[in-house]
């Protein structure tokens, strides 16, 4: 079922231009058709049949991502392949149907299944298996992968792949788009920047701690993020539970940012919401450390749902959030100005707390 959601709130109005890009975010990867297990005890063990309290599937890999985006308001561009099965089509039809994410730069590839992943959450963690095959070449792009040129965008978001180039990424940032990368884990073992071609082209670079230390063999985070200072302009470290810490090495500016506590169902796709909330904040303008909360607040609210896309959290959510936790004498003011300036962003209240807004093909709420 294919709900369209329509974002209620516009977070750059203040910045669009006349003439600006039509696209706010331009992605290409590959889209996944996610299959989530929750309610599970512990890890599925060897020689053994598990059984889970709740099931749900939803479209994945770069399109956690872009659903982010699109639900925080921002105009979105993918350029991923489809298969033409059962599968494909319910991503592109949840995607551009019902997130409003302009496809025109995707393909429906004949013949081609989509690529699966079954995601087993437990004890706040994950576990994934993923089956799938490389699409066959697109025979309008050079290279037979992503476009060459890029529409015309405010910013895009790369994933960085060691010792792998992706043409695109210059072709973007020498048309004026700002660069927001992430990284994955480097099977290598290397852990070496210079392998990390594109990240010369980045205005923003956002690994996780342990990446992040890895990268500059450094053993604190924090120390980790200033090292990469040296490699991009912008380095955001995500630190799990004790939430981000930033330096910009522009203006000098540092922000350290605690994280929000939730009951975590699971914990699929919440960095790319977190990449997403952090994009949002900087195209609008906000301060270092109002990107960060915002950034760790959509990925604490995508974490209370089951699966990635439709996990991500839209303004409605944000806003009844943020009626609901000042209800709550116990609150500590601090913690609660932190948040304060949201207040003239956020839609009139609508729907109560706690929201349920992810509706997966299957799925049963854990109980």
């Amino acid at each position: 079922m294919v709900v369209p959601v329509q974002p209620t709130v516009d977070p750059l109005k203040a910045a669009r231009r006349a003439g600006d890009p039509a696209c706010d975010v331009y992605l290409t990867g590959t889209v996944f058709l996610d299959i989530i297990f929750t309610g599970l005890d512990s890890a599925p063990v060897r020689g053994t049949e598990s059984w889970a309290r709740g099931m749900g599937s939803s479209p994945g890999g770069v399109a956690n991502m872009a659903t982010a985006l699109a639900r925080l308001g921002l105009h979105t561009s993918l350029a991923a392949a489809f298969g033409d099965d059962h599968y494909g089509e319910y991503c592109w039809d949840a995607l551009e149907g019902g997130e409003g994410i302009d496809l025109a730069s995707s393909r429906i590839v004949p013949g081609w299944h989509t690529p699966v992943t079954v995601s087993m959450a437990y004890e706040g963690e994950r576990t994934m298996v993923s089956h799938g095959h490389e699409p066959p070449p697109d025979a309008d792009a050079p290279d037979g992968g992503a476009p060459s040129c890029p529409p015309r965008a405010r910013a895009a978001v790369a994933s960085l792949t060691p010792g792998v180039r992706a043409p695109w990424i210059a072709q973007a940032a020498r048309s004026g788009t700002r660069i927001f990368a992430d990284v994955g884990w480097d099977d290598t073992g290397r852990w070496d920047l210079a392998g990390l071609a594109d990240l010369g082209h980045c205005e923003a670079f956002l690994p996780n701690a342990e990446e992040a230390m890895r990268y500059t063999r450094t053993s604190c985070p924090r120390a980790a993020a200033r090292a990469l200072t040296d490699h991009v302009p912008l380095a955001v470290v995500t630190l799990g539970a004790e939430g981000a810490y930033a330096v910009d090495a522009r203006t000098g500016e540092t922000a350290d940012v605690p994280a929000i506590e939730v009951e975590a169902l699971d914990p699929t796709g919440a960095g790319d919401v977190f990449v997403a909330g952090f994009v949002t904040g900087t195209l609008a303008g906000w301060p270092l450390a109002d990107r960060l909360a915002f950034a760790g607040l959509t990925a604490a609210l995508s974490v209370q749902e089951f699966g990635g896309s439709l996990s991500a959290p839209g303004w409605a959510e944000v806003g009844a959030w943020w009626r609901r936790v000042r209800e709550f004498d116990e609150q500590d003011p601090v913690a609660l100005r932190r948040y304060s300036f949201l207040e003239e962003l956020l839609p009139a209240a609508s729907r109560p707390w706690p929201l349920r807004r992810a509706v997966p093909t299957i799925g049963f709420r854990s109980a």
